[in-house]
């Protein structure tokens, strides 16, 4: 059984986009490398919306890799950076990371937003944009 973790990120201004691909690299070269690590995937969606899918073998790996390193770091930063971040993560019987469409159902259906210092009026009433890659 694996655990799966989706985020959805957007930035609230082009001039955030440098650091965060920094950042971005950072955390997906850490949770690649991570203890219990299963999968890691990245995609860049419209309008500086970014999303992130992993595969992981327990929630404990998942939260050792969450507050530990580049990602832990990167963290605080996204309250500022972003107007819109939320997550969703269940439990399937294999480590396939969802396509966007399914990733997208989960976390209207199931997920939760994350706090952003500068909400966006979707962030506000919860709406989360389907992807258009």
């Amino acid at each position: 059984m694996a655990l799966i973790s989706v985020t959805r990120l957007r930035l609230r201004s082009v001039r955030y986009l440098p650091s965060f691909l920094w950042e971005s690299l950072l955390s997906v070269l850490q949770a690649k490398r991570a203890s219990g690590n299963l999968k890691t995937r990245l995609v860049r969606d419209a309008n500086l919306a970014f999303w992130t899918l992993t595969a992981w073998e327990s929630e404990a790996a998942m939260r050792a890799f969450m507050t530990a390193g580049a990602h832990r770091r990167a963290m605080p930063k996204l309250l500022e950076w972003c107007d819109e971040a939320s997550f969703v993560h269940w439990h399937q019987e294999t480590a396939e990371l969802p396509d966007l469409r399914e990733a997208h159902r989960k976390i209207v259906t199931e997920g939760r937003m994350s706090k952003v210092n500068h909400p966006s009026p979707a962030q506000m009433s919860k709406q989360i944009a389907q992807p258009r890659i």
